[in-house]
């Protein structure tokens, strides 16, 4: 089976949408591409990725499925679109003719309101990507958690991931209450969690101590065929690169057996984004 990175993303500055990157995180704030991945992709003979967005813009979304046409490698793109807009289901439906268009990303994390995902007019637009088959990446941090529950008890035949495991807060050693809370949904729903963007929430010196009973702790909650893994390319250069998160990943699931790594490194993300 294909390894498969579930989550790494393209920018081009120059289009000049972008809320994400800021000049600030100098590290990052350069173009970024298929030919700088590629390489990398080949070294850890990872097969398939799938492209997430990083701004609020259909227009970011159309430029990712562009790149996704020129390999069968970026096989599947993570978009956005205005839940709350007037023609949420029109622009849905058109984004979703196209076959590696797997799901949409609303950028919760940024959204001042924490329970926007419960709001009565983003309705419509999650009942047609249910239609649709298609997927909500649930970029929510612990404070969140609450809410998404509930909206995983409402619309309990969405596809729904939680991207960066909640980004529980690692800085600080917080592990309540966003453990139980993630207990709570991998117990009372479908979703799959994404093994992915954990360094980042890491102080600078992260280990694999550090990082081992959040890793531990999700998997536990949710079995190795609702985890995915994925490398969060190129934010992950915050934080030590993709070799260093990728050589972690290897030694924090070394305790599994064979099926249960081939889940969380390829078929998971394989069957929830219908790769």
């Amino acid at each position: 089976m294909d390894r498969v990175d579930s989550h790494q993303h393209f920018w081009r500055l120059e289009r000049g949408d972008y809320s994400f990157p800021t000049p600030v995180l100098k590290p990052i704030y350069r173009d970024y591409g298929p030919a700088d991945l590629t390489p990398i992709l080949d070294k850890w003979k990872i097969g398939k990725t799938v492209m997430v967005q990083v701004t609020e813009t259909v227009e970011e979304t159309r430029f990712l499925l562009e790149l996704a046409a020129t390999s069968d490698r970026f096989a599947g793109v993570v978009g956005w679109v205005d839940f709350t807009g007037a023609e949420a289901t029109v622009k849905i439906d058109d984004l979703a003719q196209n076959p590696k268009l797997k799901g949409f990303r609303p950028m919760i994390q940024s959204i001042p309101a924490d329970d926007w995902i419960l709001r009565p007019d983003i309705t419509t637009a999650v009942q047609q990507m249910t239609r649709r088959k298609l997927s909500l990446d649930a970029l929510t941090m612990p404070r969140h958690l609450p809410h998404l529950k509930i909206l995983l008890e409402r619309h309990p035949e969405l596809s729904v991931v939680i991207d960066h495991g909640s980004k529980p807060e690692i800085r600080s050693d917080q592990f309540q209450p966003w453990a139980e809370e993630m207990r709570e949904i991998a117990r009372e729903s479908r979703a799959c969690c994404k093994l992915s963007g954990l360094v980042t929430e890491a102080r600078s010196d992260w280990s694999v101590d550090t990082l081992r009973r959040y890793v531990d702790h999700i998997i536990a909650c949710f079995g190795a065929d609702r985890v995915m893994w994925g490398s969060d390319w190129p934010v992950v250069n915050l934080a030590g690169g993709y070799d260093a998160w990728a050589e972690a990943t290897d030694k924090l699931l070394s305790g599994l057996n064979a099926k249960e790594r081939d889940a969380i490194l390829g078929g998971t993300a394989t069957q929830f984004y219908r790769l």
